[in-house]
């Protein structure tokens, strides 16, 4: 029983872990987007093939959103989560992109 108490509590604190603070994804300045990741999702809101900078910008911006694609393929909230995360990125995109390249 010992044991198994044990190891609940090291599953929760890996959880937490692994989970992080959701701020974490945030730049000092308050920004959640770079300036590349701001480029380049500029570019892919044209029709022009993506470049694979642009797909990692896609996915790094989507993953400080808060989407973990599954490794399992079993996520239970996909494609919710998705498009949640997709949404503040969209957000954030309006918001501090557009900002900046308005100064």
């Amino acid at each position: 029983m010992k044991n198994l108490t044990n190891t609940c509590a090291a599953l929760a604190a890996l959880a937490l872990l692994l989970t992080g603070n959701p701020s974490a994804g945030a730049t000092q300045g308050g920004r959640h987007l770079s300036e590349t990741e701001c480029r380049d999702l500029a570019a892919t809101k044209s029709n022009a093939p993506k470049t694979r900078s642009q797909h990692r910008s896609e996915l790094s911006a989507l993953s400080k959103a808060g989407y973990n694609p599954s490794p399992w393929h079993d996520d239970p909230n996909y494609p919710a989560d998705l498009h949640a995360a997709q949404r503040r990125v969209d957000h954030w995109f309006e918001t501090e992109c557009k900002a900046s390249q308005s100064k």
